[in-house]
């Protein structure tokens, strides 16, 4: 019988971890608000653009984190090993092409998409020495998918911690010029996040040679590529990939829409998501143990579970939910504060940040229930409700902040509308039963 303590053990270094990831966005935000509402702006297009082909990569992780979950409820450790190795290899060789990607044509397409003339060359500069991190990105990746499909989560946390390190003190060096160091400003945010991800790297490989067993995983035994293996992992991947794609892309579409009202208004967008992602945080963490639980609930013939598990990972998710909007509607203010001292943009940031504290319990339903479903296997049922939840979310972005021209606490509230479509749609597969049928 799980227990609420199981979960909880599953997820909370998770949460650790996401906390830890999500610092760096948290004190790039803070040190470039600093500089002015121009780099904050092209922070959140450069950074969401390249999230956008970074979320690729993450779905062939979570699509071999779900396997590696089925595999290791099986006992069926040595094919854990040839997954995790054909699952690097891949993301290798796919960070290359999107670095590629990025390099000739992220400019052209942010000169076309972005109307600020200062925004997009700030964006521009910010991506151009981002993009040089993309291959450390995907190999945590294929870190992560191992360490959450065998449930021993507590290590994703230290590497996070020795990311956040580097990223705050590279941060404080690179952008204002310190330790004798060029002052280099949005450039120099970018380069600090390329060097933390590059020392997660080393950190998961130092921690997996001293501490991982690998003959009983067979790890790094990689001698050629298994086109059987990695088609197995995109089978269940693909699905994943699109869904991340079209999701982070739905945000990227968001800040695109907010920019054509104003470089004022983007700036406060970008200090909203920042905070938002940090309350978020026990949310995916949840969710992602509630994946990997299902997954190997059902590896262990326990599908019987899979709802009762769901829904206990929601109520332990509901109540960390309540605890942070208690907080965070007593501080609103000071958290603004976090990211800048201009008073102007601190009072109209306020608003919205209201609007996104009172969404929380209902984000937090809906991504439990939809990473469960994931966890099933059937990821292709779970893009097709991303992609209708999406549709619907950016309708009504455009709706709101172009056709009836709201204010931007206003808009924020298309994420009612995504969280709860996203939940409805989910609950109502969930109770379908037809993820049952679904074999990995």
């Amino acid at each position: 019988m799980l227990r609420f303590k199981n979960i909880w053990e599953v997820a909370y270094p998770i949460i650790l971890g996401m906390i830890a990831q999500n610092l760096i966005n948290l004190i790039d935000t803070a040190f470039l608000g600093r500089l002015g509402e121009v780099e904050l702006g092209a922070a959140a297009i450069g950074g969401l653009f390249y999230y956008v082909l970074f979320m690729l990569g993450f779905g062939f992780g979570t699509g071999a984190q779900i396997l590696i979950s089925r595999r290791n409820g099986e006992k069926r450790y040595k094919e854990i090993g040839k997954l995790t190795d054909q699952t690097l290899f891949f993301l290798l060789v796919f960070s290359i092409i999107v670095f590629l990607f990025v390099h000739y044509f992220s400019q052209g397409l942010l000169d076309l998409i972005v109307s600020s003339d200062r925004v997009g060359q700030a964006a521009n500069s910010y991506l151009s020495i981002r993009n040089y991190g993309i291959i450390f990105a995907f190999l945590n990746v294929g870190a992560r998918a191992f360490f959450v499909g065998i449930t021993r989560t507590r290590i994703l946390s230290y590497g996070a911690i020795v990311m956040a390190i580097v990223n705050i003190v590279l941060d404080y060096a690179l952008i204002f010029g310190h330790f004798g160091l060029p002052a280099m400003g949005i450039e120099g945010a970018a380069l600090a996040s390329v060097i933390a991800e590059g020392a997660a790297v080393v950190f998961f490989l130092a921690y997996v040679k001293i501490k991982i067993p690998s003959e009983q995983f067979s790890l790094f035994r990689f001698k050629s590529i298994s086109f059987t293996a990695i088609g197995k992992i995109l089978d269940v991947s693909i699905y994943v990939m699109l869904q991340y794609f079209i999701s982070i892309a739905g945000w990227f579409y968001f800040f695109l829409v907010i920019e054509q009202t104003g470089e004022h208004n983007l700036a406060i967008s970008n200090i909203i998501r920042s905070i938002y992602m940090i309350l978020i945080i026990p949310v995916f963490g949840f969710g992602t143990a509630a994946n990997t639980l299902v997954s190997n609930s059902i590896g262990r013939d326990g599908t019987v579970y899979v709802r009762r598990i769901i829904w206990k990972t929601v109520a332990l998710t509901m109540l960390s939910s309540i605890v942070i909007m208690g907080i965070s509607l007593m501080m609103p203010q000071s958290m603004i504060a976090l990211y800048t001292d201009n008073q102007k943009l601190l009072i109209d940031s306020i608003p919205a940040l209201y609007v996104v504290i009172w969404v929380l319990p209902i984000f937090s339903v809906s991504v439990v229930v939809f990473s469960g479903i994931s966890g099933t296997g059937n990821t292709g049922m779970a893009l097709l409700i991303e992609v209708g939840t999406i549709m619907l979310y950016l309708f009504f972005v455009y709706y709101f902040a172009i056709s009836l021209q709201w204010s931007i606490d206003r808009v924020w509230f298309s994420e009612y509308v995504y969280s709860s479509f996203l939940g409805l749609f989910s609950i109502i597969y969930l109770y379908s039963g037809h993820w049952k049928k679904k074999q990995i």
